[in-house]
């Protein structure tokens, strides 16, 4: 059985869609972080510039005993408007490495914190 090496390629006739750039994305969040790790946890510091901590907890069991214990996890994400705050449940997706410690981003807030509208401590001081 001989080949021919003449033959044209399968994809000779088809019609290949250019990428565009400038095209909005029309993807739901998460149809683009397909295949991308996603956490879900409180933000637990928001003190860097466009940077929160979010801690993530999973519950094992203990490799000897076979005990349930809860372990913990910060892990730094990007946070480019700054919308996140203390003790907002957030999703982080994974990212290219963005700095020494930062390998996620923010993806969404899922649920805002209760503390997130109540005035400073300094406003509810009685002046006498």
């Amino acid at each position: 059985m001989a080949v021919n090496a003449k033959a044209a390629p399968a994809t000779a006739g088809a019609k290949i869609a250019k990428y565009d750039a400038d095209a909005p994305d029309t993807r739901s969040s998460a149809e683009q972080n397909l295949g991308k790790n996603e956490k879900v946890g409180p933000v637990v510091s928001t003190k860097m510039q466009k940077t929160i901590v979010v801690q993530t907890s999973r519950r094992v069991p203990h490799p000897l005993y076979r005990r349930i214990v809860t372990k913990h996890k910060k892990f730094y994400a990007h946070d480019e408007t700054g919308m996140a705050q203390v003790g907002d449940i957030v999703r982080i997706v994974e990212c290219r490495p963005l700095s020494k410690l930062k390998r996620w981003r923010l993806d969404a807030v899922v649920r805002r914190s209760a503390l997130a509208g109540a005035p400073a401590p300094s406003a509810l001081d009685v002046k006498v």
